[in-house]
């Protein structure tokens, strides 16, 4: 096994680690790095749940191996939020009911995030093209390109700099099989 010491700046954070030369991106970021955004789908790269931010482009982290993210910077969706606020695009997938079992969300994120950024008021049309490289199985679509919408409003008006007040996340979930 050869392996290889790489050094990334991870949400503004540099740091260094020492990867196989097979690893992928989303496993250094998952598995040694400790960062749970980035999703193991397909390893194909036809899901999208993977997708991260890489020199600021949308990339699907199973296409790259780590060595060749060696200097660059990434950015995951946990790097999104402004300490305890949720970025705008985040807060209006919660907002309009865009996600539900939340596994493709992290890539979702990402993709408007990059999507938005190159065109800040997209057609609906537009985002479900931006949007066809990553896969839902639960929303059917219909309240993520709301989302979308909702979300370039938002940055368009300047809003979204805080989680608004009539949302209120659940976070003490329950453990399946204990009362």
């Amino acid at each position: 096994m050869t392996t290889h010491d790489i050094e990334l700046t991870v949400n503004e954070t540099e740091v260094e680690l020492t990867v196989d030369s097979r690893t992928l991106l989303v496993h250094a970021l998952r598995e040694d790095l400790d960062y749970t955004g980035p999703k193991v789908g397909c390893e194909s790269s036809k899901c999208g749940a993977c997708t991260v931010e890489l020199d600021g482009d949308a990339v699907k982290s199973c296409t790259v191996l780590a060595v060749q993210a060696d200097g660059a910077s990434v950015r995951t969706v946990e790097g999104f939020a402004d300490g305890d606020d949720l970025h705008p695009i985040q807060q209006q997938f919660s907002a309009e009911h865009g996600l539900q079992c939340g596994y493709c969300t992290p890539g979702m994120v990402t993709t408007t995030k990059h999507l938005l950024e190159s065109n800040p008021d997209p057609t609906r049309e537009e985002i479900r093209t931006a949007l066809k490289g990553n896969i839902c199985r639960c929303t059917g679509y219909q309240n993520v390109v709301n989302a979308v919408e909702s979300a370039a409003a938002a940055l368009a008006a300047g809003e979204g700099e805080s989680a608004p007040d009539d949302v209120e996340l659940q976070t003490d979930y329950p453990t399946p099989g204990e009362d």
